[in-house]
């Protein structure tokens, strides 16, 4: 197993993508350290992906790109500036509160920050922040998109556990907005330490009615997933087909600013990006295989439990090992390796699964905007015009607020099972 890791680590350092890095180790452990038939690579591979539940990612992808298309972008961020306007740094303010709108409809940091960071990283420029910060806050804002639902690793990590849907849903949306609350804070610093502007006049009503008549179609369309998700009407994965439907009718017939080319143009988008992110679980399942043959799992909980048996110790410890996993590897398959590995263990500690679920979820997803992976940064870089390592460096305060935040969420677990229990899911 040792050389395994090895061969795992080097490719990684070489910068070969995380779905062919697992599928080469998987591969070097069948052929030559392993007495194990080469036809289960295909089986494995296949039963990774032959789960109905995960038919929900290509259609939440979809439904993302769709909106995007349909310029409700701008909409929610016009709606963004009613609401929050008129507080010091206001176009950072407008950006975070865009953020977790935008959450409910796609689900992905990578949109949030190619979407409201093409609009707002210029805006802000121009009105005087620098590059770094206006695309800091895009890129440490875009963390909420997989924390408020829908979101698309949670369906991965429901998956990889057998949690429900629904359950982790209920469960994202006030640590996603405990994430803007303290992004907005420093924010807010930010504002009175340098006088960013802000808006000091008063919108005309006819412009504010206007405003909610454009954006009520976006925002329409994340509170129809949330009622017919709790209210039983639908599944998660039927959600996520309405979320497309919805959002073809409101970009060609509502707001008619979606042509038939745009729809084929985003049907093309999601079935590549849909592939990739079926790829990576594919693999990640042939790799969990390995780990399973070598006992891999019972290893590390009897190495954790021998560490302490006390439950906020091993969460502290859990952070720390999340947070560096997060910085080199994708979240989604690391939700695959790990969470099958960690949650028997948080059980054994009489750690409440939904408490689990969130804490890690959050925390690898803050592996979305730390460099060498850090997804986020490759996009936010190119539309500022700056440097990785300027980039990199100008998020690292919002970066230590969020862990502040998942901080709060690890040690005050009702942050987090609050709405849960009073929805019912939890007792």
């Amino acid at each position: 197993m040792g050389i395994l890791f090895v061969v795992f680590i080097g490719a990684m350092v070489i910068g070969i993508p995380i779905a062919f890095v697992l599928g080469a180790s998987s591969l070097y452990y069948f052929l030559f350290l392993g007495n194990i038939p080469l036809s289960m690579i295909g089986q494995k591979m296949y039963s990774g992906i032959d789960n109905y539940i995960l038919l929900a990612i290509p259609f939440f992808i979809l439904a993302g790109e769709l909106m995007n298309r349909s310029k409700i972008t701008d909409a929610l961020i016009s709606f963004s500036n009613i609401l929050v306007g008129r507080i010091p740094g206001a176009l950072a303010q407008i950006n975070i509160v865009a953020s977790v709108f935008f959450a409910g409809i796609t689900g992905s940091g990578v949109a949030d920050t190619a979407a409201l960071g093409s609009i707002l990283i210029p805006a802000m420029e121009k009105e005087g922040y620098t590059p770094e910060y206006a695309a800091a806050v895009t890129v440490a804002s875009s963390v909420i998109g997989p924390i408020i639902p829908p979101s698309v690793v949670m369906v991965i990590y429901s998956m990889a556990t057998g949690e429900s849907v629904g359950d982790l849903f209920s469960a994202g949306y006030v640590p996603g907005l405990l994430v803007a609350l303290v992004l907005m804070i420093l924010s807010y610093v930010y504002a009175k330490k340098y006088n960013h502007p802000r808006r000091t006049n008063k919108l005309p009503m006819k412009e504010v009615l206007y405003t909610l008549k454009e954006s009520i179609i976006g925002m329409m369309c994340p509170v129809v997933l949330v009622v017919g998700i709790f209210s039983g009407m639908f599944t998660p994965t039927e959600a996520a087909v309405i979320a497309c439907i919805y959002a073809i009718v409101a970009g060609l017939f509502l707001l008619k600013t979606m042509s038939l080319k745009d729809v084929f143009d985003s049907f093309v988008s999601s079935a590549v990006a849909s592939t990739v992110t079926l790829l990576v679980i594919a693999m990640a399942n042939l790799f969990g295989q390995v780990l399973a043959i070598e006992r891999i799992p019972s290893l590390i909980a009897n190495f954790m439990l021998g560490l302490t048996s006390n439950k906020y110790v091993f969460l502290l410890l859990l952070n720390l090992f999340l947070l560096f996993m997060g910085m080199i590897m994708d979240p989604g398959a690391s939700v695959l390796i790990l969470a099958p590995i960690f949650l028997p263990i948080a059980l054994t500690l009489g750690i409440q699964p939904l408490h689990f679920a969130i804490v890690m979820l959050v925390n690898l997803n803050l592996g979305l905007i730390t460099p060498p992976v850090g997804t986020c940064l490759y996009v936010a870089a190119p539309i500022a015009k700056i440097s990785l390592e300027r980039l990199s460096k100008a998020t690292l305060p919002f970066v230590l607020m969020e862990i502040v935040a998942l901080m709060i969420m690890t040690f005050v677990p009702e942050v987090i099972l609050f709405l849960p229990r009073l929805l019912g899911y939890i007792y």
